[in-house]
């Protein structure tokens, strides 16, 4: 058994730093590459591709990524986890293949895990007597069902475990947690019982610290002016010990920072009741977090408690619901704010006359109440705004009426008030609106695979 790991988060997000995982790889010793690509509404985006598209449905650029890096694969043995699989990760092995032959890589061991996605299966496990009641309607997943998008599982660390007990040098996952691509290797190389609550809130916790790269090492950070050098901001590193201590870390030389202050932010990132995170490894308790800064960008994390996990799994699921259109035009001095609340009035008129239905509008001023409907948040009366930015949102059933309505707006600027300038976009077409449904599954319902190819 080794004495300590060093697992390193390479993205945060889709679309984060390109070069970054690389960096992770090439600018110091990492026995773990882990990068997290997949949120609700990303899971849906690439559904819609991989419906363009039967090769599509993935995070492409993680290709490029593991291209880059084949030499230290198989030399170092740095090993790879990403859930950057999304709704295909058997399109994403073969593309990660197909480039390996061309580089003359041979013997690399790819493993994918799939399973999670549900929407072939649905009316079996509906029918089967799991109605997949929305968390938050109580609705069943039924009254959606014809216009669903995606349904994935959120599995957790168990099937990436398998993958690297059968040797995997990358693996590949669609909807895992991303606290379980961090908890996994953790698992696998201190050979930790899955009953061990408490190792696996660590190891979970250790995950929810670096999922979101570079958020934990001085990004986004509140004193954002105390962190030096972002340009060259350094991804974090998780050194891992087999008692479920760990710290937090980033590569030396690199530039921003990684405290106690920093850590603390990222803990509070998306949790409810801290005392309950719950996964499907384990049920973390974030009030049992000790911290304690052990050096130059270096925070020790330790005393973590954790309870056994829940029965079910946490479903993901998205749906069409109608089309959105959104347009600006910006109004200047004198009477701005006049002019733009004039201005809606008159198109939000003209589309009654035409019969245009929506079953939701928002107008913003931009300058004056963007961020509060209170224009008394200002330290400036509207009458002394030199010009304010009117932004109208709509959300339809009928994709035509919106597209309809949108015609309406480029004509305001010879039909209404004076003053006005800043279409930009051309005419505003309607789009898709993509709506979430969280749901739970019981676990016995479902089972992740695992596949092991090899170049």
């Amino acid at each position: 058994m080794k004495k300590q790991i060093r697992i390193a988060s390479g993205q945060g997000f889709w679309g984060d730093l390109p070069e970054a995982p690389v960096r992770q790889v090439k600018q110091g010793h990492i026995d773990y590459l882990v990068m997290d690509y997949l949120a609700e509404v990303t899971m849906s985006i690439m559904q819609k591709q991989r419906m363009r598209n039967e090769n599509y449905g993935y995070a492409r650029d993680f290709v490029d990524v593991v291209g880059a890096i084949f030499t230290d694969i198989k030399e170092r043995g740095v090993k790879v986890i990403s859930n950057a699989g999304g709704v295909n990760p058997r399109a994403c092995k073969d593309a990660i293949l197909k480039l390996a032959k061309e580089n003359g890589v041979e013997g690399l061991k790819i493993a994918v895990v799939d399973g999670d996605d549900i929407l072939p299966t649905l009316d079996n496990l509906i029918s089967g007597g799991h109605s997949l009641d929305n968390m938050e309607t109580g609705e069943p997943i039924s009254s959606v069902k014809d216009d669903l998008l995606s349904a994935n599982i959120y599995f957790g660390s168990a099937p990436i475990v398998e993958a690297l007990r059968e040797g995997a040098d990358v693996v590949i996952t669609g909807r895992v947690t991303d606290t379980g691509l961090t908890l996994a290797p953790m698992i696998y190389e201190f050979e930790w019982d899955p009953n061990d609550y408490n190792k696996m809130s660590a190891g979970t916790i250790a995950g929810h610290i670096i999922e979101c790269g570079g958020q934990v090492s001085g990004g986004n950070f509140t004193d954002w002016e105390m962190v030096p050098d972002l340009v060259n901001i350094g991804f974090p590193i998780i050194e891992a010990r087999p008692d479920g201590s760990f710290h937090v870390t980033k590569h030396e030389g690199t530039g921003g920072l990684v405290s106690e202050m920093t850590v603390k932010e990222q803990l509070m990132y998306e949790i409810g009741n801290p005392a309950e995170y719950i996964t499907p490894d384990c049920i973390a308790d974030f009030t049992s977090v000790q911290l304690e800064q052990d050096g130059n960008n270096r925070v020790k994390v330790f005393g973590i408690k954790g309870r056994e996990a829940t029965p079910t799994y946490k479903v993901s699921a998205s749906y069409n619901d109608g089309y959105k259109l959104s347009s600006t035009l910006v109004y200047s001095w004198p009477d701005a704010v006049k002019k733009a609340k004039t201005a809606a009035d008159i198109l939000f008129k003209r589309a009654e006359n035409l019969g245009i239905k929506f079953t939701e509008t928002n107008t913003e001023l931009v300058g004056l109440n963007a961020c509060s409907e209170d224009p008394s948040d200002i330290n400036r009366s509207a009458d002394e705004i030199n010009e304010v930015q009117l932004r109208i949102s709509v959300h339809g059933k009928s994709k035509d009426q919106l597209n309809r309505f949108g015609k309406e707006i480029a004509p305001l600027i010879l039909t209404g008030p004076s003053g006005v300038t800043g279409f930009a976009g051309g005419r505003p077409k309607a789009s898709d609106v993509v709506a979430y449904w969280p749901a739970l599954l019981d676990k016995d319902a479902a089972e992740p695979v695992v596949t092991i190819y090899e170049s």
